[in-house]
């Protein structure tokens, strides 16, 4: 994101939240009410988009998250170990301000959370998200990201795909 006019940083006490309209009352509410509290208890951690006016216009939560062995499609799990469960990081919300909407900055706050998932020190085999809606399937999808068979909604993507070139 070094060309674009945002700047992708951890959430702060002096950032902001009160203006972030995405146009889904359920993310303004998380992150104007709730995140915080989920950042407390260690059970999220929230990078936000700022403008150069330090104004919030996305922002993305990540956690620790597993995924079931036999959920996966047969050709991936060839190649894993046979544990009952896989290491990855939940997408957990991600949006952007409705006047910020079609300028690529939800696709380039999602590079943002593959590169953090995959610079991390701590193992994980995939990025996963659980999808809201249809257009949340349609955009992790055009995203390079696979349905889980049993669960449609919930989409992953292994993290050796994400960045190849840093395998």
């Amino acid at each position: 994101m070094s060309d674009a006019p945002f700047r992708v940083v951890a959430l702060g006490v002096g950032h902001d939240r009160a203006a972030f309209h995405s146009g889904s009352l359920p993310l303004d509410r998380y992150l104007k009410e709730q995140v915080t509290q989920d950042m407390r208890r260690r059970m999220a951690a929230c990078f936000v988009a700022l403008t150069d006016e330090q104004r919030v216009v996305g922002f993305y939560t990540l956690a620790s998250a597993s995924l079931l062995l036999n959920g996966l499609p047969p050709h991936m799990i060839k190649k894993l170990p046979r544990y009952p469960t896989v290491p990855a990081v939940r997408l957990g919300r991600l949006a952007v301000d409705f006047s910020f909407k079609g300028q690529g900055l939800g696709g380039a706050l999602l590079a943002d959370a593959l590169d953090r998932a995959v610079r991390s020190e701590i193992a994980a085999y995939a990025l996963l998200v659980d999808a809201l809606d249809s257009a949340a399937v349609a955009f992790y999808q055009h995203h390079g990201f696979i349905a889980l068979a049993d669960s449609p909604m919930k989409l992953f993507l292994p993290l050796a795909t994400a960045f190849p070139a840093r395998r």
